[in-house]
């Protein structure tokens, strides 16, 4: 089969060979279930996941014991959100969060809300910023948690998580993140910050893990456990943990941390690259911001085109998304750009453009050729 261009990589990245080596020996050789405590079998996937838990806590800046293993980001958003909620069960409940969240994370709060929670969705500018101001207005007595991503997944946004989390820390209240777009691809710190989400498979790793950092020695509440059965993962996560899989992900977090300043300086170039001749179509415009944002990542609105065909004729030549690869499959426009304000027709029509390692510099002019190519024959067709 004769893939196209991949330039999708906010959906997943592929596994590292370094990181698919890693791996393999726990498919077979090391097949041990690391909760067996009476064999060697079981001690060399106990180590195995203890040695990841330290890599992965070395690439944001935590405690190892503060890595808690789960089956991706979503579970680990639900298990931060949900437990939160849980460990105030019989108090009134308000949370904050932003319309340009992901799904998610929405999702899950439109469940809480089913159960009784208050929620305020702050508002973005066109550029998919948040108003420190009305997020501090927002902030009630009885406010427990404020969840705000890191990174924006369709625009690249990034948002000023310092002083985020000193308004937290001022009112004595939670502060989640996710950090899934950050994490590994620009510095992630944890100061401040009780609650991020991060998955191995967007920063080089494998699909099916992913991790809750929960900070410690702090007197608010830690999520309660939404999954029962053996108490595994200090009583948070119950389950028989993916050695495999945490292998890989410790081993993606390791080669993260030695090369993504270097990587992400090189993509920033070729990203400015594509951006730049993309803007020269006529009736395009960027979405987002052109300062605060992820290096690997634009997102282009194409004006007098039909959004559906258009990433239909695109995606021939080139792997692209209009969206999260969690809502691809609708034909809705952007959650996120209509929080931005665009309108519909031409929050159909963008395209988010995000690169990766095995971007090169024909993989842009190729990919420029044919979207001019596409976005030409539909206006003329």
């Amino acid at each position: 089969m004769q893939y196209p261009i991949y330039l999708d990589y906010n959906a997943t990245t592929p596994c590292l060979p370094e990181v698919i080596e890693a791996m393999l020996p726990y498919f077979g050789t090391h097949l041990g279930n690391a909760a067996s405590k009476s064999h060697p079998y079981g001690w060399v996937a106990e180590n195995a996941v203890e040695e990841a838990r330290e890599k992965i806590a070395n690439l944001i800046g935590a405690k190892s014991k503060e890595i808690i293993f789960t089956s991706g980001a979503t579970e680990a958003i639900n298990l931060g959100i949900k437990g939160t909620f849980d460990a105030y069960l019989g108090e009134k409940q308000h949370y904050i969060t932003c319309k340009t969240e992901h799904k998610a994370v929405l999702d899950t709060f439109a469940e809480l809300q089913k159960r009784g929670a208050e929620l305020t969705y702050l508002e973005v500018n066109s550029k998919g910023e948040i108003s420190l101001d009305e997020l501090e207005k927002a902030i009630l007595p009885n406010t427990k948690l404020i969840c705000l991503m890191w990174a924006n997944n369709e625009t690249g946004i990034i948002h000023p998580v310092e002083k985020i989390f000193k308004l937290a820390e001022k009112r004595n209240v939670i502060f989640f993140t996710d950090a899934v777009q950050a994490a590994g691809k620009i510095p992630v710190f944890t100061k401040g910050i009780h609650l991020m989400a991060i998955s191995a498979h967007k920063l080089y790793g494998p699909k099916g893990v992913g991790a809750l950092y929960v900070r410690h020695n702090h007197d608010m509440p830690k999520p309660l456990c939404q999954i029962h059965g053996g108490g595994h993962e200090k009583g948070m996560r119950s389950g028989t943990l993916n050695v495999p899989g945490i292998v890989g992900f410790g081993a993606a977090a390791q080669v993260r941390m030695n090369e993504m300043k270097l990587e992400g300086e090189r993509l920033k170039t070729l990203r400015n690259k594509l951006e730049k001749e993309l803007l020269e179509i006529a009736e395009t415009k960027l979405n987002g911001s052109q300062e605060n944002r992820l290096s690997h990542v634009t997102n282009i609105a194409f004006g007098g085109v039909e959004g559906e065909e258009l990433l239909r004729r695109v995606n021939q030549k080139v792997a692209v998304s209009s969206g999260s690869a969690c809502t691809s499959i609708s034909p809705k426009p952007s959650h996120v750009l209509a929080a931005m304000g665009l309108n519909s027709d031409l929050g159909r029509a963008s395209i988010r453009f995000s690169l990766g390692k095995g971007t090169t510099e024909k993989d842009i002019e190729d990919a420029v050729s044919w979207v001019k190519k596409v976005v030409v024959e539909l206006r003329n067709s």
